[in-house]
């Protein structure tokens, strides 16, 4: 399998866009709450960036309530070590005889309906991220819940438009470090859905292209 490079996201990107109005650019707040996103994210974590992002967006207006919300956001990239392995785990076990049940347990099944049911958000994550949520309420419910629970937070309080959230999300998966093809496809689809236009979208990638490298914490 081969690799995949940030200037082939920046294309999927412009071809997916190339019927897209040219919508508003991103604005001076957008700007360095993305930033705070992609230095905070864990494929850069980089101290002095955070430090300079955080002051930059606060100085841009954005109250610490939004930075926040925004670190948050990004500090669920960690489950994208999950949606990477699930479904690896899941067919080395079949290999060596250990088929997971096709029946869920009483729990799973209402689990499933409490997070997922028939809602149509979820349907275009299970295109997007195939055998993922069905493959980890059965290896883990316990796991299958704390991922909703965590990731729903910095969507609750609703201090950062779902626009800007978007274009984090979409830049902290396009970083040189990352490169996360699924969770880039998902929220370049949310990101249209809520109309964030082609050059905010491409300005974010821009920001992404300029991440600040992992330098290791002390």
């Amino acid at each position: 399998m081969g690799g995949l490079t940030i200037d082939e996201l920046r294309e999927l990107a412009e071809r997916r866009l190339a019927s897209s109005d040219l919508g508003n650019p991103i604005d001076a707040l957008e700007r360095s709450l993305i930033r705070v996103a992609i230095a905070s994210s864990v494929t850069s974590l980089n101290g002095p960036a955070i430090e300079q992002a955080v002051h930059e967006a606060l100085e841009a207006g954005a109250s610490t309530a939004q930075v926040q919300e925004i670190v948050s956001l990004v500090s669920g990239l960690g489950v994208h070590s999950l949606m990477t392995t699930i479904t690896v785990i899941a067919n080395a076990a079949k290999a060596r005889g250990d088929v997971l049940p096709l029946e869920l347990s009483e729990r799973q099944e209402q689990l499933w309906q409490k997070f997922v049911g028939e809602d149509a958000y979820w349907r275009t994550f299970r295109q997007a991220v195939p055998n993922f949520l069905e493959a980890l309420i059965r290896l883990s419910p316990d796991q299958f819940e704390a991922f909703f629970l965590y990731c729903a937070v910095p969507w609750r309080d609703g201090c950062v438009r779902a626009r800007t959230k978007e274009l984090a999300a979409i830049a902290c998966d396009a970083t040189p470090a990352h490169r996360f093809l699924p969770g880039f496809l998902l929220h370049l689809e949310n990101a249209i859905a809520v109309g964030v236009g082609r050059r905010a979208i491409l300005e974010a990638l821009d920001l992404a292209a300029n991440a600040p490298p992992h330098i290791g914490t002390r």
